[in-house]
Formats: C-alpha cells, sequence, structure tokens
C-alpha cells in the first residue's frame, strides 16, 4: 500500500491563489472505475518490441477483476488552495494508486485553471456581470463543457453553451452573430428582423459595420419594442475601441430615453483587460469573456503533480520523497492534511502536517522552500479546519457532492475570508504556507538519507 497526493508548485497566472475544482468529474470516474471486455481486448492486442504480447494473461485477468478499494480525501471545490498543498489524497493499493495519476491530473488540472482564471476575471470586474463566450475557442467539446463548468463555479454568471446550461443548470446567455446582419440588405432590417423573432431577447451585436450608426440603428429597434411593450436589453460591442465606443453608446441610448439599456464588451477580453477598461472610464457592464477564460490563453496548464509520499512495510508507513536538483521539485512526505488557521474569520495560514505526529497546541510552519521563514499558530487561541475530507471508504463513496450552485457560493464566501491581497493582479501578497515543524523534520530527514545513499 502506499499514499500519493496531488499538488501544484506554483499558483498560475502569477497570481496569489488557486481554486480547486474538478472533484466531482473525480467522483464519477472512479465510481465507474474498471477494464471493460474491449479494454482487456485491446491491451491483450499491444505487442512489446519482440513482436509478442506486452501483458501477460494473468495480469490482463487481473485487471479484469479489479475493483477500488482505496481511501480518497480531498479538498472540497470552490477552496482556494495553494502551492505544495494536496488537492486529493489517495491512500491504499499502490497499483490502483498508480492507475489514477492521469486520470486524477488531467480531471483536476483543468479545471482548477479555468475556474482560477474566472475568480480573476470576476474579481475584475466586481458586481457586474460576467458571460462565458468560449465554446468556439474551446479545446473540444468536453474541454467546452469542463471550462463552462468551471467558469461558473469560478464566478461567471452564464453561458453561451446551451449543452453546458442543459447538462449543469447554468444560466444561458448570448446574442446574435455577425452573419445574421450580413444576411440581409440592411443593419436595420437585420435588427427589426430579430426583434420580431425574439423579442424577449434583444441586445443587438452593433459593430458589423460602423459602430456608432449601429447604435443608431439599435435605438431604433429599441424604441419600436417599447411601442409592442417589450423592452431592447442593450448593445453589445465586438471590436474597435471599447472605452471610447462605450463612452458614445452610453450618451446615445441615455439621450435616446435608454438609460437602463446594458452595454456588452467583448473582444479577446481577460482580467487585465477589463481592469484597464475600468481605468478609461470604459461604460461597459456587462462582459463577455471567451478565449482567453476557456483556454486559460496566458497559461494553459496548471502544473499538477502527483507523487507518493509514503509507502507501507509490515504495519509501519515510512516517508518517502524524490529528490531533484531544484528544491522546489522535492516532494514533501508522510501522511498529509492541511489545516487553516482563522483569526476573526480571517484566514491567517496554511500548515501541511503529517498527521502521525500532529502537534498537540502550537504549530510551528516552516516555508518549504525557505525554512528560515517561520510562524507560530496557537490551536487554543486560533479557529481552524481541516480541508481534505473524506470521499471514498476503502472504495466506499462517503461524500454526498453538493449542488454547482452551493460550490459557486462557497467560493465567494472563502474569496471574502482572505485578505484582498492575494487578489491583486501584479505582485499579490503570499499567503502563509508552511509545512509543520515535524513534517519539514523528516523531510530534512530523508533527503539526507537519500543523498548518502546516492554517494555510496
Amino acid at each position: 500500500e502506499a499514499v500519493f497526493n496531488l499538488f501544484f508548485r506554483k499558483n498560475p497566472f502569477k497570481g496569489g491563489f488557486t481554486v480547486s475544482c474538478g472533484l466531482d468529474y473525480v467522483v464519477d470516474y472512479v465510481n465507474n472505475f474498471h477494464f471493460s471486455e474491449s479494454d482487456l481486448e485491446y491491451l491483450a492486442s499491444i505487442q512489446g518490441n519482440d513482436n509478442n504480447p506486452l501483458f501477460e494473461e494473468g495480469f490482463l485477468h487481473y485487471l479484469q477483476k479489479l475493483e477500488f478499494s482505496c481511501d480518497l480525501e480531498a479538498v472540497p471545490e470552490g477552496t482556494l488552495v495553494f502551492p505544495h498543498e494536496p488537492l486529493i489524497k489517495v491512500k491504499g493499493p499502490i497499483i490502483q494508486c498508480q492507475l489514477l495519476e492521469t486520470p486524477l491530473l488531467n480531471l483536476i488540472n483543468f479545471q482548477t485553471l479555468i475556474a482560477t482564471k474566472a475568480a480573476r476575471i470576476r474579481n475584475a470586474a466586481k458586481m457586474e456581470p460576467v458571460s462565458e463566450f468560449g465554446l468556439r475557442r474551446a479545446q473540444g467539446i468536453d474541454g467546452a463543457l469542463a471550462a463552462s463548468r468551471a467558469a461558473y463555479i469560478g464566478g461567471v454568471d452564464s453561458t453561451s453553451n446551451v449543452l453546458a446550461g442543459k447538462l449543469f443548470g447554468i444560466p444561458l446567455r448570448g446574442t446574435h452573430a455577425h452573419s445574421w446582419v450580413m444576411s440581409f440588405e440592411t443593419e436595420l432590417e437585420a435588427f427589426k428582423t430579430y426583434a420580431e423573432a425574439l423579442p424577449n431577447n434583444c441586445i443587438f451585436l452593433v459593430d458589423t459595420y460602423d459602430t456608432i450608426q449601429g447604435i443608431k440603428n439599435a435605438i431604433t429597434v429599441g424604441k419600436m419594442l417599447r411601442e409592442k411593450g417589450k423592452e431592447m436589453i442593450g448593445v453589445r460591442i465586438d471590436s474597435g475601441d471599447l472605452a471610447y465606443l462605450s463612452q458614445k453608446a452610453r450618451n446615445l441610448l441615455d439621450e435616446a430615453g435608454f438609460p437602463n439599456a446594458r452595454i456588452v464588451g467583448s473582444n479577446d477580453l481577460d482580467e487585465t483587460i477589463v481592469n484597464s477598461l475600468k481605468l478609461q472610464e470604459a461604460h461597459i457592464n456587462t462582459w463577455g469573456i471567451g478565449t482567453k477564460l476557456v483556454t486559460a490563453f496566458d497559461q494553459p496548464a496548471l502544473g499538477g503533480v502527483y507523487k507518493m509520499s509514503a509507502i507501507k512495510e509490515g504495519k509501519k508507513w515510512i516517508g518517502k520523497v524524490k529528490l531533484s536538483e531544484q528544491a522546489i521539485k522535492v516532494n514533501n512526505p508522510g501522511l498529509q492534511q492541511v489545516r487553516r488557521f482563522y483569526l476573526e474569520n480571517e484566514c491567517v495560514a496554511d500548515a501541511i502536517f503529517d498527521q502521525r505526529f500532529e502537534p498537540k497546541e502550537t504549530f510551528t510552519i516552516l516555508d518549504p522552500l525557505d525554512p528560515t521563514r517561520q510562524k507560530k499558530l496557537d490551536t487554543k487561541k486560533l479557529a481552524y479546519k481541516d480541508l481534505l475530507i473524506p470521499i471514498f471508504d476503502k472504495g466506499k463513496q462517503v461524500y454526498q457532492s453538493p449542488k454547482l450552485e452551493e460550490i459557486r457560493n462557497h467560493l465567494q464566501k472563502e474569496m471574502s475570508t482572505f485578505h484582498s491581497g492575494i487578489k491583486r493582479f501584479v505582485n499579490p501578497h503570499r499567503y502563509p504556507v508552511g509545512l509543520e515543524e515535524n513534517l519539514h523534520q523528516l523531510k530534512t530527514e530523508l533527503i539526507l538519507n537519500l543523498r548518502k545513499k546516492v554517494r555510496k
């Protein structure tokens, strides 16, 4: 038997936090973990370099009967997490732990990345609505669905992905395309026809030909709608100088009697551009974010890893580390848990500790990369909770997955308990995360012993 931990080494996007996501997919995968007859037939057909079967018949027979029997603990989705903290811990037969490595990383890495990106965009947009528009640029159908789900958890308000709306219950928002306008003799005719077809969903895309004239045409049709007891929702600008054009749009809409009409801004936006547009006093009050959200454009991979931290010899657990020339790549050993400490409802520090050597009162934590940076945490004076909770016990699910809306709300509560400094886009505050003193000592001893063996 062994223990493996899934974790990452750096916050994505040079940020100060990461949002855990993807656990529901993991639960579904583990519940359906098995090798089908077609799987086994394919594995039996694979040949080694001598043209003989790669796998023995006895091994394939073993896989046929294999049932998941591990303990699996995880950090709930929508929880803020930080480098070196295990998001998932798997304990059980080593072959099962190893077989889970690639699927767990695949399911957790991507959704965690997208949820984090969405949370950053949510912070930039403040209280203004954000819609995820990324289906056409996403990495395949499955990537698009996972991205829509993760983005909603991360804080966007809606999606244009209708299948994601059907499967996950995410609110749907969208506008007509440029091709709709181009299908008619004039833009005005296109807007009129759209208003007749969908009078209760009129956001007019105004930049197909000339944005200012497009806004005027939208106002004309908006007045026609109002005469019929309907109201134009707003306009969407998808190109050009969004700050200037949104200001012009606001003036024209207000003068025409549409002060509540929304101005939707899109066109390769991300949290940096949204923040910049706000500084330029753009009058955009709804944000459509596509490519740079669902592809995590500026960092397309989280870099999560899955490493063994302990192995069982008889009845005793032995800590394991992997050495490296880079200190950041030396994993932490032991049967790990993460304890988060609070002072008056604000998170103050996280301690990664070995459950076998849990301190009674005071946690002294050391920075994993700089042990001279230390912090003392008194369990009598600080509230705390352990982040890893049981999901499977000896292969049986013991965790009830919350609804998507509950996960989304959990993240918003999480965000409110952390100092605003970690949410900065430039030079964010570094939240204190450290190895508990006993775990740091164990890690140091294992490293020294291994280096002695290597030198021999």
